[in-house]
């Protein structure tokens, strides 16, 4: 938190914001509370508030009328920016089969990929590798949506050794086969 003029910039760290639709709705809510945005992503916003017009019980209060909630807790913050790594190396950037995922939270977290794992694990009752693979499973997904790719070449870019172990994993996930959905699409 630090102070500009009279306004105090902080960063919210909050959970339930899954994706555009929560960002407009929550962006909307806080700039008629008298709160400047300055990023919004799910997970998360930098804002900045005049602290005699608005202060932190309210923007929490702002938050829980809208389903959302304001995170104060250390690990549970590293989580949101755990998932936030994650999608954001799934689903907008190239994906790079070379680049390990471990490897990645490694470096961009500074810590052991076993602790970012257990903190994920204890905090969102599912563990850090089953939420990369629905992630991955998601883009998967949305390029067979995009129809522009062979299964084998998606298979590659997202890092999968055959396009049996793409189907495989896929159907554990979805319930459904990689054909099957694919015909759907």
């Amino acid at each position: 938190m630090k102070g500009t003029g009279n306004n105090i910039e902080d960063r919210l760290y909050i959970g339930n914001m899954v994706g555009e639709c929560c960002t407009r709705v929550l962006k909307t809510e806080l700039e008629k509370a008298g709160c400047e945005v300055k990023q919004i992503e799910p997970g998360m916003a930098k804002v900045a508030y005049d602290p005699e017009v608005l202060n932190m019980e309210k923007i929490s209060e702002i938050l829980k009328e809208n389903g959302f909630s304001l995170i104060v807790n250390k690990d549970k913050k590293l989580v949101e920016e755990i998932k936030r790594a994650v999608v954001d190396l799934v689903h907008n950037t190239t994906y790079n089969a070379m680049v390990r995922n471990s490897d990645y939270l490694v470096g961009k977290f500074g810590k052991t990929y076993q602790y970012l794992s257990s903190v994920f694990s204890e905090n969102e009752g599912m563990t850090l590798e089953k939420f990369i693979i629905n992630q991955r499973i998601e883009k998967v997904k949305s390029l067979i949506n995009e129809g522009h790719l062979t299964l084998s070449e998606i298979a590659y870019m997202m890092g999968y050794s055959s396009v049996q172990y793409l189907s495989t994993q896929f159907k554990n996930i979805t319930g459904v086969s990689v054909t099957d959905y694919k015909k759907r699409a």
